[in-house]
């Protein structure tokens, strides 16, 4: 097998010296919604994570780390952050501000670091996949890892769609 080409967050997961498992799948079309990438790469829906830029009522940014079967709770992140309303940010903001593309975003490696917040369900995960930065790609890594690379913290934050 051909080495796989290496995405900036892997590159920085193994600058910083973070155990990770990368994970590939096709997506010819482009972005797929979560749940397709959990089936696609073989996982559990509750250990594939999304994640979703945000902007509070002061017009700070946030990043929030979901379960891909789950939606952003708007008033529990607003509570998490801080803020009196969360928003999402549009997507045609996203690649401008974090460098990343709609279904590649990874809460690793932004243009800018926003706080960031990891649904507390993650803590119950040995390990979590988050996007690799790239459509096609994940990368599997310890959830307490993440929230240290990433400066984030855990809240619960997801609810049911």
């Amino acid at each position: 097998m051909a080495k796989e080409e290496k995405t900036n967050v892997m590159r920085l997961l193994d600058q910083k010296k973070t155990a990770y498992t990368p994970h590939r799948y096709e997506a010819p079309n482009g972005a797929v919604d979560g749940v397709s990438v959990a089936a696609a790469t073989g996982q559990d829906v509750s250990r594939v994570f999304k994640t979703l830029v945000t902007r509070g009522a002061s017009k700070k940014n946030y990043v929030f780390v979901v379960p891909v079967a789950m939606e952003l709770d708007l008033k529990a992140a607003a509570k998490a952050a801080g803020e009196k309303s969360i928003e999402m940010i549009r997507q045609a903001e996203l690649l401008p501000l974090t460098g990343y593309v709609h279904g590649g975003c990874s809460p690793l490696g932004m243009k800018k670091q926003f706080p960031t917040f990891i649904d507390a369900s993650a803590q119950e995960q040995e390990t979590i996949l988050v996007s690799a930065g790239k459509i096609g790609a994940q990368v599997e890594l310890d959830p307490q890892d993440l929230a240290k690379l990433a400066r984030a913290r855990f809240a619960p934050v997801a609810k049911e769609p």
